[in-house]
């Protein structure tokens, strides 16, 4: 189909979203219950004692700051967003299982390789909205950034989808943009440090550019 035979982007992603749309909100939440499960099982219960994360110059050039909460926490908002723009359930099963991979890649490290962030001199009370996350997850699992990992991961499908339906270039930018400030919140929010952030970047990468060179035009087709 010619980019003028096309709908209109908007179009596009409403009828994309409504594609399958009960199996995806329960695949997707049924994912994540079994990702937090399993995180948080090795965060309790790793092989071998953590290893403390090395600070490195650029830690100390980014502040941290309260306001990158809600990057940090939108992450769970953004990997949503490809599966809910899908319209070919074997791309949407290919990109469960790439991120399963990654994810179980990931935790396997944590559990053979445990590492954790060095303790901030932060009073966490002063900061209600991030003592939540202190109190649940206390800077372990650090390297590879699964946080960042993910996003990566997100963002590439992303740009892939966008690219496909047309979209105008300032969404493209959005979804970069979108991606950088996750990246930065996780060291903002003295969840990581830079070196699991670069760690996760590759990862992230990694997984992404095998993933995607499955994908057919199936993935990207506005087949209504």
């Amino acid at each position: 189909m010619s980019a003028a035979q096309r709908p209109h982007w908007t179009r596009q992603i409403v009828s994309r979203c409504t594609y399958l749309w009960p199996l995806k909100a329960v695949g997707t939440a049924t994912f994540m219950m079994l990702f937090f499960w399993g995180y948080f099982g090795i965060l309790r219960n790793p092989l071998y004692p953590a290893s403390v994360m090395p600070l490195t110059a650029v830690d100390a050039w980014i502040p941290f700051t309260p306001l990158a909460f809600p990057a940090y926490v939108s992450l769970w908002v953004y990997a949503s967003l490809p599966p809910a723009l899908m319209r070919d359930f074997r791309q949407l099963v290919l990109f469960g299982v790439w991120i399963a991979a990654m994810c179980l890649f990931c935790l396997g490290l944590f559990w053979i390789f445990p590492t954790q962030v060095p303790l901030a001199d932060i009073d966490w009370a002063l900061y209600p909205e991030m003592a939540v996350i202190k109190n649940v997850d206390p800077g372990g699992n650090a390297c590879p950034s699964l946080h960042v990992a993910a996003a990566v991961f997100t963002a590439f499908w992303l740009d892939r989808i966008v690219a496909a339906i047309g979209a105008p270039q300032w969404l493209r930018w959005l979804n970069g943009a979108q991606c950088l400030a996750i990246l930065w919140s996780t060291v903002a929010t003295r969840q990581h440090v830079v070196l699991d952030v670069l760690a996760g970047l590759v990862v992230g990468i990694a997984f992404a550019l095998p993933a995607l060179r499955q994908t057919t035009g199936s993935l990207l087709a506005e087949t209504v």
